[in-house]
């Protein structure tokens, strides 16, 4: 499963992601309302938890433009405030529920169960393009009858290219979403992971590739040359 946190208090947001990723959640961490709308643009998340009072533009915002958009992730609406009306403004606007801080990790846990059980309604767990599928369960990547498992990070970039198949990615677009935009992770990590990745694709034999157009990134395509 995975969630992105818009949370500009940035130990809130590392003791959330800590919580989240030690239940097994895949997180993604963004620290103001105009990254967390680029993130929600660029993969679908099984949830979303922004709060309200965030840099650039409000949690409220987001989710209102997201929704207009079409989006159906759910969304969990943290913040300070315990107006009613404040309440009634986050749930107007499209975000499935609303918690006020200061909350307990439980509750929050709890939430976020009760928020992906719905998403997973909607959410296959297979991934598939071409002759390839992508387990989200088991992190396994499968052509007929091989399998191979994938490491955290292989996972994590080969479930954002496997759904936007053709769509271009640059090397310093994978760093930020895979790593985080505070990543200090070198660029060169990248390449590896993508060369072990297409190691795998030649062990399962498919006909999909991790294509590097020079000067513009990468992009996963089917067929030969």
């Amino acid at each position: 499963m995975r969630i992105l946190l818009a949370e500009d208090e940035k130990e809130l947001a590392r003791a959330v992601q800590v919580i989240l990723e030690k239940q097994d959640y895949l997180v993604d961490v963004v620290h103001d309302g105009q990254d967390a709308y680029d993130y929600a643009n660029l993969t679908e998340y099984d949830g979303m938890i922004f709060d309200i009072m965030m840099p650039k533009i409000s949690g409220v915002e987001v989710v209102k433009k997201l929704r207009e958009e079409g989006s159906q992730s759910p969304i969990l609406l943290l913040t300070a405030k315990s107006a009613v009306e404040d309440r009634i403004d986050g749930l107007d606007s499209g975000a499935d529920d609303y918690l006020t801080k200061p909350f307990s990790m439980g509750e929050l846990l709890a939430r976020v169960r009760a928020m992906t059980r719905r998403k997973s309604i909607f959410v296959a767990d297979i991934l598939s393009f071409g002759d390839l599928k992508l387990d989200r369960e088991t992190r396994t990547l499968s052509c007929k009858d091989k399998e191979v498992k994938l490491a955290n990070k292989e996972f994590q970039i080969m479930e954002l290219l496997i759904e936007n198949p053709h769509r271009l990615f640059s090397a310093d677009q994978l760093l930020e979403k895979i790593w985080g935009f505070e990543s200090d992770v070198e660029m060169n990590s990248i390449w590896v992971h993508i060369s072990n990745m297409r190691k795998k694709l030649a062990l399962l034999q498919s006909s999909v590739r991790i294509v590097a157009t020079r000067g513009a990134g990468y992009s996963l395509e089917e067929g030969n040359d």
